[in-house]
């Protein structure tokens, strides 16, 4: 069985476009054995696989999205513009679809099936509860054999051309195309729809793509400031040289190249991240005991005021190599706690990603790598069995500040350990969703 199977099963429908009728019947998605269509038919009042819709839609509003449903991050606080490219509700035609969101964090899609709510009778009432994750590739080959079955029906009930033969072919070439693939990526990273991104700000990430790096710019582009523009190499540069500190890119502590870290194809961010943090850990041989400043600044190869207090106009904290030997680190957060964290961050990025780029960004967006780095950031500055011991079983408000002081992080950064590990019910905090694909 594939990770992901989107199968339509045929039925009679006698109104309607050619198109709506030939590709009329039952949805099904289905991830290993956990089916994530299923719900209640409300005029038999008996459970079904899927909805009865029209397939041609869904297979329209999966090629129309096609950039934005494999190359967009979540967003915080969730958009109208993004729910509905990501939202199968919100695909409409005058029928009622699975509630399901999907999204990827550029290494891996998530797709959450969510109970519909009961207001008064409804033909179809979602009721899966599913939460699957599986590598990106796997959800893009699902789409195409999908797509390819809804083509099929067409040219097998003698329906001509359609608006999804044009799309999905203008797809393939988009695909195809490495320049064009790019752009039409960076848009969606950007949030936009193609060919509505600003030229301008387009234009910039793909001339500082050579500069800064590929995936850096990746991660620039999935954080895009409210309001203002996306900063560029020069801008970058002059933060870096106005507002950083100096660093040395070869005093940064590696991990001995024994150590093998899980895949993002295997791990969710969090665990490589955490992984990543108590190898580290070991090596140094800090044990659970709190990093002091100087320690982590040393490790980090910078100098120990870099966690002083300074002013930064940068959207997000980043270190910037300017040779082997030479950088800056530019920190956002005015308190020391957050400082501390966005160090770490770049530490983890360094010794978990290791992309080798000039531009290793700590932003706001919740990317596999932005995941990893906060994940890292938090097992190394509060190791878990450190943390544990810490609280004794005391999970009170006050045992979490206590436990924040010793380690010297936020109280967040305790709760989300917790809840990572499931000693907390995870309720609305962020989440990597880490369930495996076919459990």
């Amino acid at each position: 069985m594939s990770p992901l199977d989107i199968i339509a099963g045929w039925e009679r429908l006698d109104e309607g476009g050619p198109e709506e009728r030939a590709c009329f019947g039952m949805v099904t998605i289905r991830c290993g054995s956990k089916l994530l269509s299923e719900g209640l038919d409300g005029f038999v009042d008996c459970r079904r696989d899927g909805p009865l819709v029209s397939n041609y839609h869904l297979a329209e509003w999966l090629t129309w999205n096609w950039w934005r449903l494999t190359s967009e991050p979540r967003r915080q606080p969730e958009t109208a513009d993004w729910a509905f490219s990501h939202r199968l509700p919100t695909i409409g035609e005058g029928y009622i679809w699975p509630n399901i969101t999907i999204w990827s964090d550029l290494e891996r899609t998530c797709l959450l099936a969510e109970p519909s709510r009961k207001q008064g009778f409804a033909s179809f009432r979602s009721t899966a509860d599913w939460t699957v994750v599986l590598p990106t590739p796997a959800f893009a080959h699902a789409v195409e054999r999908y797509v390819g079955q809804i083509q099929g029906q067409l040219r097998a009930r003698t329906v001509a051309q359609t608006n999804l033969d044009r799309i999905w072919d203008e797809l393939r070439e988009e695909r195809n195309d490495p320049d064009l693939a790019r752009r039409r990526r960076l848009e969606a990273l950007l949030g936009s729809e193609p060919d509505e991104a600003v030229p301008a700000i387009l234009d910039q990430l793909v001339e500082d793509t050579p500069k800064l790096g590929l995936q850096a710019i990746d991660e620039v582009a999935a954080d895009p400031p409210t309001g203002r523009q996306v900063p560029g190499f020069r801008e970058l540069n002059e933060i870096a040289d106005s507002a950083g500190s100096d660093a040395n890119p070869a005093d940064a502590v590696r991990l001995e190249s024994l150590v093998s870290l899980p895949s993002s194809a295997d791990a969710p961010a969090w665990k490589r991240g955490s992984v990543a943090a108590q190898a580290l850990r070991r090596q140094e041989s800090p044990g659970h005991e709190p990093l002091s400043d100087e320690r982590l600044a040393n490790l980090a190869g910078v100098s120990g005021n870099v966690l002083g207090e300074r002013s930064s106009t940068s959207s997000f904290s980043f270190a910037l190599d300017k040779s082997q030997t030479k950088g800056r680190v530019v920190l956002r957060s005015k308190w020391r706690t957050g400082r501390r964290f966005e160090l770490a961050r770049l530490l983890g990025d360094r010794i978990a990603v290791a992309t080798g780029e000039r531009l290793l960004p700590a932003t706001r967006s919740y990317t596999y790598r932005q995941k990893l780095q906060r994940a890292f950031a938090a097992e190394f500055l509060c190791p878990f069995e450190g943390l544990t011991a810490q609280l004794d079983g005391d999970y009170s408000d006050e045992a979490i500040d206590a436990a924040a002081n010793h380690f010297d992080v936020s109280p967040l950064t305790v709760r989300t350990l917790l809840v990572n590990h499931g000693w907390l019910p995870r309720e609305d905090m962020d989440q990597d969703l880490g369930v495996p694909a076919a459990a």
